[in-house]
């Protein structure tokens, strides 16, 4: 085809039109195969050196594939086809249009194709296919999972420019990957800082005193919460008096209303009924219970899938999110459709609490952990905006 096209943004020392082909023009598509019945452990073996690929091997190393835990065996390789140099993967079933690249010997299923002679840079291609996942879906049937063949892929158009600037766009890509690659793991060291941190400054059961902390030698006392904190449950106004105006009161029913321990308002309302005020703890009371947060506004309505704590602080935000993390609210929560706790439940807990002074060192401590963790998420959603304003700009 001679249609030639030009991007919006490109490197200086290209110019001219990109091409627009089908990718059977530049590629031949094969289909990856599987050993039946699957279940049969005779095709699997940890001592292989070829790798079994999944679509969760995909998406959990984004698409680059270092590693595949499952192995296939000798007799497996016979009934797929076994790759054992880097190679265009697409996956075309169930979750349909990931693309990959292997870097170890991998045996394709059924359920990706190859690109098999590629006549392009691999690297520009992957971060086509990337950008094009979202049209592949317009070939699914209506209420259907969408399902790719052969034939549909190899009649898709795409734009291509030059290798050499297919090279250059692939690399800038890579790197650019690499560096979200690294932002994730930076938020990775930061929690995983932040659970030791858990684990270490409030005690452990069977335990007065916890293993870190600040300068303070006293040990913590064991009390009902009912005995330090006064509870209140929520009781939902009715539902002729919700509104979307905001010149009423927020209106907080549950976990849809809550976002990072901040309250998210959706709805408010022209009745009140239950109010919590600000620094108080909301904590959800029905499915999923044990959601918790710190209320930042002066006054809010709470509806009966919360309740509200004061006094609240720091402290008691992280110990009941740290209840609800080690899944103590799921243990003593009832009901036959759906989880709920009551007031009873709440004011029986018991807790291993500190003096005031070193409440507030604990919650201030990992409000700042927060605070890094939630600054370098926003510098990771700046990366992947960034990229995809990239994608937008330099593909035509």
């Amino acid at each position: 085809m001679n249609n030639k096209l030009i991007p919006r943004l490109r490197f200086k020392e290209f110019s001219g039109g990109w091409e627009e082909n089908r990718i059977k023009d530049i590629s031949k598509i094969v289909r990856g195969a599987s050993p039946r019945p699957i279940k049969d452990p005779k095709w699997f073996s940890k001592n292989s050196n070829v790798g079994w690929l999944r679509i969760s091997d995909v998406t959990s190393q984004n698409g680059r594939i270092h590693y595949i835990k499952q192995k296939i065996s000798k007799l497996g390789e016979e009934k797929t086809r076994v790759i054992k140099t880097p190679h265009l993967i697409l996956s075309i079933a169930a979750t349909v249009g990931e693309p990959a690249i292997n870097y170890v010997k991998t045996g394709i299923h059924d359920g990706f194709v190859i690109f098999k002679d590629p006549e392009f840079n691999i690297a520009f291609m992957f971060q086509w296919l990337k950008m094009f996942k979202p049209f592949w879906t317009k070939y699914g049937q209506s209420g259907s999972q969408v399902n790719l063949n052969s034939n549909i892929i190899n009649n898709q158009e795409i734009n291509i420019p030059s290798l050499n600037e297919q090279q250059k766009i692939g690399s800038f890509f890579a790197k650019l990957d690499q560096l979200i690659e690294l932002q994730n793991k930076k938020i990775e060291q930061l929690k995983k800082l932040k659970r030791g941190y858990l684990q270490k400054i409030f005690p452990q059961k069977g335990e007065n005193v916890p293993r870190l902390r600040f300068d303070f030698t006293d040990n913590w006392k064991i009390n009902k919460i009912s005995n330090l904190y006064k509870i209140t449950m929520g009781q939902s106004p009715h539902s002729k008096n919700y509104t979307t105006d905001n010149k009423y009161e927020i209106l907080i029913q549950g976990n849809a209303d809550i976002f990072n321990g901040k309250i998210n308002p959706r709805i408010f309302t022209k009745e009140v009924t239950k109010e919590s005020y600000y620094d108080e703890i909301i904590l959800t009371v029905r499915a999923p219970v044990g959601e918790v947060a710190i209320n930042q506004y002066n006054k809010v309505v709470i509806g009966r899938g919360v309740a509200s704590i004061k006094p609240g602080n720091l402290f008691l935000y992280y110990l009941l999110n740290l209840l609800r993390n080690n899944g103590f609210w799921n243990k003593i929560s009832s009901g036959s459709t759906f989880q709920s706790i009551n007031s009873h439940d709440i004011n029986n807990v018991i807790i291993n609490i500190p003096e005031i002074n070193e409440q507030n060192k604990i919650g201030e401590l990992l409000y700042k952990v927060d605070r890094f963790i939630n600054y370098e998420n926003y510098k990771l959603y700046q990366f992947k905006q960034l990229k995809k304003a990239y994608l937008q700009e330099m593909f035509c």
